[in-house]
């Protein structure tokens, strides 16, 4: 069979998407990530719809539950935006200004043929800084690379520092077994934070059906959750 680049591929089954994802969560060496995510960009879109990936419409409706600002002039920073799932949930809830990053050029690519950035930027989190000025962005949200195998914790702090003081930074992660030591390292990095005065938590949102099980030790569906935290005013005169 021919498959167009670009096109998606009609004999993708989910025990493809199984076999990709255990890849995906496989802790191996950034550049390995990178190229991971390169190869796997042009079925991504496709191989989450199998998976019924829920959180970038979940987390972007989080986001939209809150803000109560001006949506039109609202700028959001997609973290990890891979081919701009979450900031084209966030345009049809009439966000408009959005800025993306992700390691992998593939995706980036991919994300630029939709139309909904103004700018996009490779950065390999955790090991290069995010490339925007501090307290810059209304809303800073990372959908699915907070977990095991993928984006270190220590980016959490840069996440509020790229947030205006009174916006807004999201967060998701995966609540299965293979994750549950990074999910709790998560909370006490959000809690120390919290308790630092540098950000107040708005809610978190515990799902159960998050996305298809793919691993032996799950069954059904995984269950995930989303961080809504708000950055503080106080600590914006102390940058």
């Amino acid at each position: 069979m021919c498959i167009v680049p670009g096109m998606a591929n009609p004999s993708r089954t989910f025990s493809n998407v199984k076999n990709v994802i255990l890849s995906a969560h496989k802790n191996t060496g950034a550049h390995d990530k990178v190229s991971f995510y390169d190869t796997w960009a042009e079925n991504y879109e496709q191989d989450v719809e199998l998976l019924d990936y829920r959180a970038p419409f979940l987390a972007a409706e989080c986001v939209n539950s809150f803000f109560s600002g001006d949506r039109e002039k609202a700028t959001v920073l997609d973290v990890a935006c891979g081919t701009g799932l979450v900031s084209s949930h966030l345009k049809k809830m009439g966000f408009h200004h959005f800025a993306g990053v992700d390691g992998s050029m593939r995706m980036l690519e991919l994300a630029k043929k939709t139309g909904l950035y103004q700018q996009l930027t490779q950065c390999l989190l955790g090991h290069d800084p995010i490339p925007v000025e501090v307290a810059s962005f209304d809303i800073v949200i990372i959908v699915g690379a907070l977990s095991i195998g993928q984006v270190p914790l220590t980016v959490i702090s840069e996440l509020c520092e790229a947030t205006k003081p009174g916006g807004y930074v999201c967060m998701t992660t995966r609540g299965n077994a293979d994750n549950r030591e990074y999910k709790a390292e998560l909370e006490q990095i959000n809690k120390a934070l919290e308790e630092e005065e540098k950000w107040s938590r708005v809610t978190v949102v515990e799902v159960e059906e998050w996305e298809k099980s793919v691993s032996e030790q799950d069954s059904g569906y995984i269950p995930g959750a989303i961080y809504l935290y708000q950055k503080s005013l106080k600590h914006s005169q102390l940058l």
